[in-house]
């Protein structure tokens, strides 16, 4: 469901279905802090496009290195936009889990996840594709420098995807960075708002809620 201002056509359907925000921003901009943030506040369902990475167990290791993880292409964007849409009808699904490290799926298992009153979807790629915004009731897109992306997503890859800095360095250059100025900066036109990584997550947190209120969601979502 597309969002709308007009709070006499929101108020009744939030009764009947979850609430969908998007949340966009290139990699290391913070969208993740900033969806756990709300998560937190709306004690909602938090949802990373991350584990939609597709299946490449049928390539090898090394194979599987080569592939360009920041184009739009290497999600299932078909079952990403399944399972939200399930979830936002209030139905519970089964969340494929990603190895980051082997660049492929954990074979055999996932992880069953039940919606709450707000999903938060997150993702490089979450304002991306049209069947996914069409989803959205809100959504959200983080502006954060280039240089400051690439220092987050540094130390977020070493500690916690088993990359050596060389390899996230090669990686930014040759497809992240591309991939942002082509895929990701653009999807920003598709945000209900934006904010500005470089100031506070209060601040953002703030600026939400107000863009919020004045679309008339607010008083239905607070926990």
């Amino acid at each position: 469901m597309n969002q709308s201002p007009d709070p006499d056509i929101q108020l009744p359907l939030r009764m009947q279905r979850s609430a969908v925000f998007g949340i966009a921003g290139c990699s290391g901009s913070g969208k993740t802090t900033l969806a756990r943030e709300l998560a937190t506040h709306f004690n909602a369902t938090l949802f990373p496009l991350d584990f939609y990475y597709c299946d490449l167990a049928h390539l090898t290791l090394d194979e599987r290195k080569q592939v360009n993880y920041d184009h739009p292409d290497s999600v299932e964007n078909e079952l990403l936009t399944r399972h939200v849409s399930e979830l936002a009808q209030g139905h519970s699904i089964d969340r494929p889990i990603y190895d980051f490290a082997a660049h492929t799926r954990v074979l055999g298992q996932t992880e069953h996840i039940t919606p709450g009153a707000v999903v938060i979807v997150e993702g490089i790629f979450a304002l991306h594709y049209p069947e996914l915004r069409a989803l959205y009731d809100f959504s959200i897109y983080v502006d954060c420098p280039e240089e400051l992306c690439f220092t987050r997503r540094l130390a977020r890859d070493v500690a916690e995807r088993g990359r050596s800095p060389e390899s996230v360095k090669i990686q930014y250059e040759a497809t992240a960075k591309p991939g942002a100025r082509m895929f990701v900066m653009p999807s920003r036109k598709h945000a209900s708002l934006t904010v500005d990584a470089t100031g506070s997550l209060d601040w953002s947190v703030e600026q939400v809620l107000q863009q919020l209120q004045t679309n008339g969601l607010l008083a239905v979502l607070r926990p």
